[in-house]
């Protein structure tokens, strides 16, 4: 399939110039080239008629989680035909391993799986294997190893009707893509037996595959419903990927136990010369029970430290990343299109990645936590990033250091400075952070702005410097009777997202955060912004991320920014003098070609609204045949709900049964309430 952009927009301002000059310079071979688009001027759009244009599979990289939902939905509207894939961390919580040598303090990793964000990561890297008009929107989590795509697409599977294989041998291919069995609810990745039938759920989507046997061949392919389990169809054919991305044939496994084993020798003996006995001891107990699990089971928690010897890499050499999944010419040149959105935050992020982890993994291995090819266990080094990132367009309102330093060597600069709304930077007032003349002081004089602007249906946001001011500010705002919500880092990635929708949709007024809100956030409900602290130089008030920051009130027609600072820093002033400027060259264009002004009018939906379980949507619907029955006969309804919900349970489907619980709890809650 081809890329087809879905919009009724067309471009305007300065779109169109500048997606011209963007696709000219894709098809003369620039491999670096820089938008340079005001905050609300349309970048997406203009990368989304880009990459239509230029028709090839593209990666967007985002620097957090909660923007990379948000521009992964805003693709999936403009390309609704196509494979738009969202690819972040798939860790609610990560700790991970570490020595602190000062306290002789040792940190076991600890990690809790998100699994709906698992599911689309082996979407993205399957659609990626599959087909070509794909779209994959990453966090800075796609520099980081994912496993050899070659063996990863090898060890797939083509089942189809009258494929010859015993039911017991399908169970033995299935444990050796690593699904697991089980006899309860099926999960992604697992699989389980009942009769002739064998059961299967993909790690990349919430369907059941029920193969069929008939003697020693597949006779039927259903496709189910996990949860309500109504017949989907029925298909002569289907694929199956490995449950997991690290694949690793069991001849190589075998060489790979070999390696470590050798590697430990080696280790042992180093640690021996320099007298260092307890480092021996450490390192030999923790590396032989890796290796006897392992050897037993395939697998050890933190077998991803050897992961060098593996996937048969060198010592030093990069790993394989999401980047290894896209296309690539015959002589091995990226062969896919890159937008780094916010280019000015992702670019540092991308380059900072792998000194931390390099420097924490020194020390495990020195204090012999850790065999030496724990460290080849890492994200890419930038250098390798550049090698693996085809032709690039980095995007952003305030273009970084690397940025300008492509553009001064002959990159192209494109800029984006006209909105197509007509829509002015907005007005920008200074106001003293202490009690001062008719102003007292910054959390009063806000909030009685915040209190008139809410009054008039519009949303207010709010920056602080720390999480505790942000967590302590929502207490303060809330006891006032202003309906605040606070979203900073230790959000858990689902809840920031809802917590922006649910902003957005107005089911509360302000919303107070530290730098998460500065960068691509598109909240054009937003009608005031207010920056505490604005004369605290730093990196939360630089002029990068003030001017960003103003940029939040640029999507609505009454926008306003209040800086609240009792001195003019450096950073201010530039910012300050900047949004006048833009402010100034809007309004002039505007008046030259007769634009009046318009908020920009957004439909409100949210990837989290996919992240929601089949179990949750299943309820719902349901819900919505069973409430009107209830109003005519409760009793009735519910003694049939309990009928079902017992047969479901005598046949072991515990996901029918939990979902006929739920509904029976929510009818019975409508009785209390009554």
């Amino acid at each position: 399939m081809k890329f087809e952009l879905a919009t009724d927009k067309t471009p305007a301002g300065d779109q169109p110039q500048a997606i011209e000059k963007l696709v000219a310079g894709i098809h003369s071979g620039q491999r670096h080239q820089t938008l340079l688009g005001v905050t609300g001027s349309g970048k997406t759009f203009t990368a989304a008629n880009v990459i239509a244009q230029i028709q090839k599979p593209t990666l967007v990289i985002a620097h957090n989680k909660t923007l990379a939902a948000q521009l992964a939905q805003e693709y999936r509207d403009f390309f609704p035909n196509n494979a738009v894939h969202y690819f972040v961390s798939y860790y609610d919580y990560y700790q991970p391993e570490a020595y602190m040598p000062t306290s002789d303090t040792y940190i076991e990793k600890e990690a809790q799986i998100n699994e709906e964000i698992d599911r689309l990561r082996h979407a993205s890297t399957q659609a990626l294997l599959t087909r070509e008009d794909v779209i994959i929107v990453a966090s800075v989590s796609c520099i980081y190893g994912l496993g050899s795509p070659a063996e990863y697409e090898k060890r797939h599977k083509k089942f189809e009707k009258g494929y010859e294989t015993t039911r017991t041998e399908l169970l033995r291919t299935l444990v050796g893509m690593y699904f697991e069995r089980t006899n309860a609810d099926l999960s992604p990745g697992t699989f389980r037996a009942i009769g002739n039938t064998v059961e299967i759920m993909p790690t990349n989507e919430r369907v059941i595959y029920r193969l069929g046997f008939s003697g020693n061949h597949v006779s039927a392919i259903t496709k189910i419903d996990a949860v309500t389990r109504e017949i989907i169809e029925e298909s002569d054919v289907f694929y199956l990927f490995p449950a997991k991305h690290f694949v690793t044939p069991e001849e190589e496994r075998a060489v790979a136990y070999e390696d470590i084993k050798t590697e430990l020798k080696e280790q042992l003996a180093k640690f021996k010369k320099e007298g260092k006995l307890l480092e021996v001891e450490r390192l030999k107990r923790r590396t032989e029970h890796d290796l006897a699990l392992i050897r037993e089971i395939g697998y050890c928690n933190g077998i991803e430290n050897y992961s060098r010897h593996f996937d048969r890499r060198a010592p030093g050499e990069a790993p394989y990343t999401l980047l290894s999944y896209f296309p690539h010419k015959p002589d091995g040149t990226p062969d896919f299109l890159t937008i780094i959105d916010e280019s000015h935050v992702t670019i540092p992020q991308l380059g900072g990645m792998y000194a931390g982890d390099r420097s924490r993994k020194n020390t495990l291995v020195e204090f012999g936590f850790r065999l030496p090819s724990a460290v080849d266990n890492r994200p890419l080094k930038f250098d390798e990033i550049e090698e693996r990132l085809g032709q690039r367009i980095y995007t952003s309102a305030t273009p970084g250091k690397y940025e300008m330093e492509a553009v001064e060597q002959g990159a192209p600069l494109v800029e984006q400075v006209i909105r197509p709304t007509g829509l002015v930077d907005p007005e920008v007032v200074v106001r003293p952070i202490v009690e001062k003349g008719q102003y007292p002081g910054q959390i009063k004089d806000f909030i009685a702005e915040a209190e008139a602007t809410i009054k008039k249906g519009a949303r207010v946001l709010t920056t602080t410097l720390t999480k505790q001011m942000a967590e302590d500010l929502t207490d303060f705002l809330e006891e006032r009777h202003i309906k605040t919500k606070y979203i900073h880092s230790d959000v858990e990635t689902i809840d920031r997202i809802e917590i922006l929708t649910d902003f957005r949709k107005g089911n509360f007024d302000c919303l107070v955060g530290v730098n998460l809100l500065r960068e691509g956030l598109d909240l054009p409900e937003v009608e005031l912004v207010a920056i505490l602290d604005a004369d605290k130089e730093g990196f939360l008030r630089s002029e990068t991320a003030l001017i960003q920051t103003i940029g939040r009130a640029a999507r609505n027609v009454n926008g306003r920014v209040i800086l609240y600072a009792d001195e003019i820093t450096r950073s201010l002033e530039y910012a300050i003098t900047e949004t006048k400027r833009r402010r100034e060259t809007q309004m002039a264009y505007n008046q030259k070609h007769g634009i009046t002004p318009q908020t920009i009018h957004k439909e409100i939906k949210s990837i989290a609204d996919q992240l929601r379980s089949e179990h949750e949507e299943t309820v719902d619907s349901l819900l919505k045949i069973d409430v009107e029955l209830y109003k005519k006969n409760p009793k009735r309804v519910i003694k049939e709900k309990e009928r079902q919900m017992e047969e479901a349970v005598a046949i072991l489907d515990f996901e029918t049964a939990a979902i006929i619980r739920d509904e029976i709890k929510y009818l019975e809650s409508i009785a209390k309430k009554k």
